[in-house]
């Protein structure tokens, strides 16, 4: 996880904390009370989901970049090895 990554997490962990604190000691009746915490987390829910995602992309990405780096230089090492039996053959 990045530092980017680590912030962010940590933005939105503060959030839903101070969201949930505040609702707490808000002068509302207990049941709104617990639907505006419902919602709070839900959104935090939606949030963390977001962001994995993006994780899960970047990720997919830096995946095939590495395959087909892998890919071109085991192509550079078989057209090397194929010249150096050539050459002794």
């Amino acid at each position: 996880m990045n530092d980017n990554s680590k912030v962010v997490t940590a933005l939105l962990a503060g959030f839903a904390a101070g969201a949930i604190v505040g609702l707490l000691f808000a002068p509302d009746k207990g049941s709104e009370t617990r639907d505006k915490i419902n919602e709070s987390l839900s959104d935090l829910g939606d949030a963390i989901k977001e962001r994995a995602e993006e994780q899960f992309d970047q990720l997919s990405e830096l995946k095939d970049k590495l395959v087909g780096l892998v890919k071109s230089k085991v192509s550079e090492v078989e057209t090397m090895v194929d010249d150096e039996i050539e050459e002794h053959a």
